[in-house]
C-alpha cells in the first residue's frame, strides 16, 4: 500500500466566510486556520497547501473573553533604538481591526514558506461586504457557547 500525497496543483479550492459577529476571537482564528490549511479534508498532506480561500467579516465586531481588551497588548519594533511600540486591544481595534483576527491566525499555521503562502488565501473585511461575491463563499456556521 502506498501513502498518498496530494498535490498543490490538483487540490480543488473553495471559498468560505465566517462572519466574526459577537464572536469569540480564538474561535473564529481556529476555524479560519484549520480552512486555511486544509485540515478537514481527506487529502489533506501537511507538507502541501491543500486548504481553501477565506472571508472574514465582521473584524470590528469580534469578541474578546476577560479583561484581553484592556490588558492584552500587542507589541512591535521598527529595529531603531526607541522603536519598540504597544497597544492594547481596545486601541488596536479603533486604528485597525482586521489586524486582530489577521495576527490570531498567523499564530495558527506553520511559520515558514507554507505557512506564508497558505496565509495569503485569508481575506479580512471590516463590515458586512466583501468583494468576492464572484466566488460563491459558503457560509461557516461557529457554534456560540
Amino acid at each position: 500500500m502506498k501513502t498518498f500525497s496530494a498535490k498543490a496543483s490538483e487540490v480543488i479550492r473553495k471559498w468560505w466566510v465566517i462572519d466574526a459577529r459577537d464572536q469569540v476571537l480564538g474561535k473564529v482564528a481556529v476555524e479560519a486556520a484549520n480552512l486555511l490549511r486544509g485540515k478537514e479534508k481527506t487529502v489533506f498532506t501537511p507538507h502541501v497547501d491543500t486548504g481553501d480561500f477565506v472571508i472574514v467579516i465582521n473584524a470590528e465586531k469580534v469578541r474578546l473573553t476577560g479583561k484581553k481588551e484592556e490588558q492584552k497588548t500587542y507589541m512591535s519594533f521598527s529595529g531603531y533604538v526607541g522603536g519598540h511600540k504597544s497597544e492594547n486591544v481596545r486601541a488596536r481595534r479603533a486604528r485597525h481591526p482586521e489586524l486582530l483576527i489577521e495576527r490570531a491566525v498567523r499564530g495558527m499555521i506553520p511559520h515558514n514558506r507554507l505557512g506564508r503562502r497558505v496565509y495569503r488565501k485569508l481575506k479580512v473585511y471590516c463590515g458586512d461586504s466583501h468583494p468576492h461575491a464572484a466566488q460563491q463563499p459558503e457560509v461557516v456556521r461557529l457554534t456560540r457557547k
